[in-house]
């Protein structure tokens, strides 16, 4: 009966997509005209190839946006220089831009196809992958299922399942265990994400660690770092990373309490969604806040309590500037943004409740780095004043936090030794 239901359900989905077909050339305008879409290469998301397929082994590497493609790129280059070509795709604009900074030389990138079988037909037709790495969660029915139909062996690295998606796939186990088995081995961060996608139905678990504990720490361009301290000078700093809506309002009124204690105190806030800025800067100036926006050029002037930097790939400046970073999409229900950058930097970093997303992660920071509480404003301004007023109590918080992270490395060679029956043409069996 489960496996009935389970079989339904995918003709369904996909009946449902072919149904949808005539509605994709205007879903696509309308995210082109939002800014979430590439016009010159909207071809690509109905599976058309923008180049030829190259010559030799090429491998299919599949990431939803920027975290999964910056967590991914030390083993793309890993790949590479094992001989193979790899294609890369992605799903948003910004991941598309990254992957054009740090994709190899070697390597092609394309916008993934939509999960709309002639679209995925004609995208597997054309790029005949050796095998496919999908990075995370990216699970989507039908590209599993017609890998399968075409013996392409399919690997899911860097997997991670949370506990919102976990309970969401339990409600459905015979659907869940229908796609879960058709994958042929998953990667997992850690033993929590491993049990769960067994539970679910994938029979082949293997747990490698967390890619983004392998990347190299954020860039920053040294002209501008020595600009930027210039324009800081000796106030105190803290930077608000990566922060979603709704939160901002608590950063704000933050500030304003801190600036008791710190009446020279500069908040930098890097909304996680740089095109947010316009939003963001309207909610401090309801809140009568001095603001400048960098997205503008905008100059940091002595007067200056905020600067909104709305700009992309930057974070590795503005955590280098700053000895203290609140984690943003932790105050709100997103599952807290990746601690890891920071933490590389020697920066303390502070979050609020829902971290989710990295939840193993933060455990570690938690237990041995002891960061203060953050719950709202009065928390996040009482920990911010408490680190920047004494500042060997943060440089304590940011080493604590460095070890920690330091003891979980190790995840890029585990996962190569894990693939390499693939890369040697000898499929894994357990």
């Amino acid at each position: 009966m489960g496996d009935w239901l389970a079989r339904s359900v995918f003709a369904a989905y996909r009946v449902a997509g072919l149904a949808l077909r005539p509605l994709v050339p205007l879903v696509l305008w309308l995210r082109a005209r939002r800014g979430k879409e590439v016009r010159a290469r909207r071809g690509e998301r109905y599976g058309r190839a923008a180049i030829k397929r190259p010559a030799g082994r090429v491998i299919w590497v599949h990431a939803a946006s920027v975290g999964e493609t910056n967590a991914v790129m030390p083993l793309v280059a890993r790949l590479s220089a094992a001989g193979f070509r790899v294609l890369f795709t992605s799903t948003t604009i910004t991941s598309a831009r990254v992957a054009a900074e740090k994709l190899p030389p070697t390597a092609i990138h394309q916008f993934g196809p939509l999960d709309i079988a002639p679209y995925v037909d004609r995208f597997l037709d054309h790029w005949r992958p050796e095998f496919v790495l999908l990075v995370e969660s990216e699970l989507w029915p039908t590209i599993i299922t017609r890998l399968e139909e075409n013996v392409v062996p399919l690997v899911v690295v860097n997997g991670r399942m949370s506990e919102r998606s976990y309970r969401g796939w339990r409600r459905v186990m015979p659907i869940a265990r229908h796609l879960f088995q058709r994958i042929g081995l998953v990667l997992a961060q850690s033993e929590e994400d491993g049990a769960r996608f067994r539970t679910l139905g994938a029979d082949k678990v293997r747990v490698t660690g967390n890619l983004k504990l392998d990347i190299p720490p954020l860039a920053a361009d040294a002209a501008e770092l020595e600009r930027l301290q210039s324009a800081i000078a000796q106030r105190p700093v803290w930077v608000a990373a990566s922060t979603h809506d709704g939160e901002e309002a608590v950063v704000a009124e933050a500030h304003r309490i801190a600036r008791e204690k710190l009446p020279d105190l500069l908040t930098i806030l890097v909304p996680r969604h740089p095109n947010r800025g316009a939003a963001v800067r309207q909610t401090l100036a309801d809140r009568r806040l001095l603001v400048a926006q960098r997205s503008r050029g905008e100059p940091l002037l002595r007067e200056i309590e905020v600067y909104l930097a709305d700009t992309l790939g930057e974070l590795g400046l503005f955590y280098r500037a700053a000895p203290v970073a609140f984690l943003g999409g932790s105050l709100v229900a997103k599952g807290g943004q990746n601690p890891i950058e920071a933490a590389q930097l020697s920066t303390a970093v502070l979050h609020g409740p829902n971290v989710f997303n990295f939840a193993d992660i933060y455990a570690v920071l938690d237990r041995d780095a002891s960061a203060p509480r953050v719950s709202d404003a009065r928390t996040l301004a009482d920990a911010v004043t408490t680190l920047l007023s004494t500042p060997r109590r943060a440089d304590e918080l940011a080493a604590a936090g460095e070890r920690a992270l330091a003891r979980l490395t190790g995840a890029l060679d585990a996962t190569m030794l894990a693939l390499r029956p693939y890369v040697d043409g000898k499929y894994y069996s357990p």
